[in-house]
């Protein structure tokens, strides 16, 4: 539609209504509270961020640590289970050692003591731990009482206890008697370095005539 001013005058504006200064400032406080509140949230999604990195660094830390920790605990039950085994080798080791201590002197202690006594032979030794078993043969009792007499002296034996003695019936051209002896090798608490073998000693011991069994108590 052309509308048409017949008068030949300006028709005048509207006028605008005035905004009130109260409601601009509550525009721009609530505009500024916003900008604020936005800020606010950044920093803390910020600062969580961050703080969600450090907790997930130290999370890996940890987990690296528990990793180690469960090697060295690996390694740990593995030395622990060597030794173990080690220690029952050792143990065995020991057991076999002391079983087999002074196995040299006792040897030597042994055939000192028989080269001393006259007309006496062993024909067995058996041992368990330090205990001794000795069979032989003798031609006298005499000979055993000096066996034995040689075996405490020699500071090698102790506790020898006469466990049989008796006359050899197979033994028809000559004399002999079985004995058997019980007896605990220990060796001397000081032994010299240069320590002789003693002579032999014969001591003018009466002969003991052996009875029909042959027997001696």
């Amino acid at each position: 539609m052309i509308h048409i001013n017949l008068l030949g005058r300006a028709r005048p504006k509207a006028a605008r209504a005035a905004v009130p200064l109260e409601a601009t400032l509550q525009v721009v406080f609530f505009m500024l509270s916003i900008v604020v509140a936005v800020g606010i949230l950044y920093y803390d999604w910020h600062s969580m961020k961050a703080q969600s990195a450090d907790v997930r660094s130290h999370i890996q830390r940890l987990n690296g640590e528990k990793a180690r920790l469960e090697q060295l605990k690996a390694q740990v039950e593995g030395a622990e289970k060597q030794r173990v085994v080690l220690q029952q080798r050792i143990n065995i080791i020991e057991e076999l050692q002391r079983n087999r201590t002074g196995g040299q002197e006792l040897l030597d202690a042994l055939a000192n003591t028989v080269s001393r006594t006259d007309t006496l032979w062993l024909t067995s030794m058996s041992r368990k731990g330090q205990a001794l078993n000795l069979k032989g043969t003798a031609g006298s009792i005499n000979a055993v009482a000096n066996f034995i007499t040689q075996l405490r002296r020699s500071g090698y034996f102790d506790q020898v206890e006469i466990k049989d003695s008796v006359q050899d019936p197979a033994a028809t051209s000559v004399q002999l008697f079985n004995f058997e002896l019980n007896v605990v090798f220990a060796l001397p608490q000081t032994a010299p370095a240069t320590a002789s073998p003693q002579p032999a000693t014969h001591t003018n011991t009466p002969q003991v005539v052996p009875t029909s069994s042959g027997r001696k108590g």
